[in-house]
């Protein structure tokens, strides 16, 4: 179990969080549950409701470098891993690292660029590494994918294909703030000013021990017959076009490890997994004919009952 230090601890990062994004403590736990289990994350919503806030406040407060990648449909792969420049001094070529070599790395607006460069995010994301012009460079430790994306029925977007949605360990979406945080937001003061003066709650390396201690959280086998038992309902059932497979499954447990761990327990609860599922779930199941996508997950749980 970890110390309540609020200083050194999530606690004090969710604290801090929730001065700028407002009434959505519930996102903020789910967003670093997703980063203590090593995952990158999705944030699937309409323009202005603090996506992009959301991915700065956790750079800042986490203590880890930052780059911001603005997706547009003239972006090349080139642009974001990275490109050699011939060097007259040294008659040579240097290469020059693109914004992915941070480690946070913000792909905003990541569906409003083509598949091609969509895919140049791939291999950074599973393996934590880029291959470039023959040459494999690692990225840095920890390494935190936050890509945004509008709605798709929007003007200038591209859908992200399976492969890059499995990349995301969780999908989540911030949604309109209720009047009370809406009140607050238009009476305090501005969100950025109050982002810049904050000072970071965690260091790299306490993050990066934080993480281990995460993959120790007891996962009973109990629960993992849960969690076999959810997945292969998915694959048997006619209401979804194609089933979890097993990244997906080895998503759930690394998620309901961080978000036990972010109750101060060091073991999973069947309750645990069902507060995560829509998160890891949600963006890789599609609802087969006409069957409804709402409440998808939802009827998951319903159907699958606990050991």
């Amino acid at each position: 179990m970890r110390a309540p230090d609020p200083n050194t601890s999530m606690d004090g990062v969710i604290a801090a969080a929730s001065r700028v994004i407002l009434g959505k403590d519930h996102q903020l736990r789910l967003a670093l549950a997703c980063l203590l289990a090593r995952g990158h994350l999705l944030i699937e919503d309409l323009p202005g409701v603090g996506k992009t806030t959301l991915a700065h406040v956790l750079a800042q407060l986490l203590g880890l470098n930052f780059q911001r990648i603005q997706f547009t449909s003239d972006m090349l792969p080139a642009d974001i891993l990275g490109v050699s420049i011939y060097d007259r001094d040294s008659s040579a070529f240097n290469f020059h690292p693109g914004p992915i070599f941070a480690q946070v790395v913000l792909a905003d607006e990541i569906n409003r660029a083509t598949p091609k460069t969509q895919s140049a995010l791939l291999e950074a994301m599973e393996e934590r590494q880029v291959t470039a012009e023959g040459q494999t460079r690692p990225l840095p430790a920890p390494f935190f994918v936050i890509a945004t994306q509008n709605p798709q029925y929007q003007i200038g977007t591209f859908p992200l294909p399976e492969s890059q949605l499995d990349r995301f360990l969780m999908r989540i979406e911030l949604g309109y703030p209720d009047r009370a945080a809406e009140r607050e937001l238009l009476a305090g003061a501005d969100r950025r000013e109050v982002l810049a003066g904050m000072a970071p709650c965690l260091s790299p390396a306490e993050l990066l021990a934080h993480q281990e201690s995460v993959r120790r959280v007891h996962v009973s086998d109990a629960l993992i017959d849960y969690v076999q038992a959810l997945v292969a309902h998915t694959r048997e059932s006619a209401d979804w076009q194609a089933g979890l497979s097993p990244r997906a499954a080895l998503a759930l447990l690394a998620s309901a490890r961080a978000w036990a761990w972010l109750a101060d327990r060091d073991h999973v609860l069947p309750e645990d997994i069902q507060a995560i599922l829509p998160g890891v779930a949600g963006h890789r199941l599609r609802p087969a004919g006409d069957a409804p996508a709402t409440g998808s997950v939802a009827r998951l749980i319903e159907a699958v009952p606990i050991p």
